[in-house]
């Protein structure tokens, strides 16, 4: 895969950080955004979404994932993630699984409230993941 140019990890790190503005997280209080850059270019947003009933919430990363899908992308290039945290954190077990699905070699790059970053890839996150390619 080649390299995406930096001006489009800023646009899509601007695109997580502006998703996390949505967020519906009435109960946690913790604003997630993400955005979600696929094969054909394009940036889809999403924030997390909170539930009185906890287990039915949604992660940002996967709301992004899902809205790239319904959108006919089948393809994941990078994921940026933003956390209103000191620190930067990464996604989920269930995100990495999920991003695994259409991007298993997608690079990662979380930010912050800060100006630390962590960049990295899903396969180094999630290594050996199951895949479709494990179904036969």
């Amino acid at each position: 895969m080649k390299p995406i140019p930096t001006v489009t990890l800023r646009r899509l790190e601007k695109a997580a950080r502006a998703a996390a503005r949505k967020s519906y997280s009435p109960y946690s209080k913790f604003a997630v955004g993400a955005a979600v850059l696929t094969g054909s270019g394009k940036i889809y947003p999403g924030c997390n979404v909170e539930n009185a009933s906890y287990g039915l919430c949604n992660c940002a990363e996967r709301t992004a994932i899902f809205s790239a899908v319904a959108a006919g992308e089948k393809t994941l290039r990078a994921v940026a993630v933003f956390t209103p945290t000191p620190e930067p954190t990464m996604p989920c077990g269930a995100c990495r699984q999920v991003i695994n699905e259409f991007g298993p070699r997608a690079e990662i790059v979380s930010v912050c409230a800060s100006k630390q970053r962590i960049t990295t890839t899903l396969d180094a996150l999630l290594p050996a993941a199951f895949g479709p390619e494990d179904l036969g």
